[in-house]
């Protein structure tokens, strides 16, 4: 007869999120390199930094879709990071929903700003 009681018989529990998560946190780190990249290579080839420069830049509405893209991603890069600083670290569950909700609010906040800032170039 085999022997059935090799390994661990602990019971997994959890969400379940944190690949999903890790790989959301790269995928959206990489999206910020790749537009920090490309908005370096824009300010080399034309080098206009006067106000009129960045104005015409921004005024392209591709522009402005990558850079909301991005403050997208750098938006949700840090609520995953500070999620899981409030979960790591904040024991009383009534006050770490209070800060995660207080997080997501700022976090949609400046998501509106942002996109009220860049369709108003």
């Amino acid at each position: 007869m085999a022997n059935n009681n090799i390994g661990s018989k602990r019971l997994v529990v959890g969400a379940h999120y944190g690949l999903t998560e890790w790989l959301l946190q790269r995928v959206t780190a990489v999206i910020m390199i790749i537009f920090t990249v490309v908005l370096l290579a824009v300010y080399l080839i034309y080098g206009n930094a006067s106000y009129e420069g960045w104005a015409s830049l921004f005024a392209n509405q591709l522009m402005k879709i990558l850079t909301f893209l991005t403050l997208t991603s750098l938006f949700y890069h840090a609520w995953v990071g500070i999620r899981d600083i409030w979960m790591d670290y904040i024991g009383s569950a009534g006050l770490r929903l209070t800060l995660q909700t207080l997080t997501v609010l700022w976090l949609v906040g400046c998501t509106a700003y942002a996109a009220q800032i860049l369709w108003r170039v």
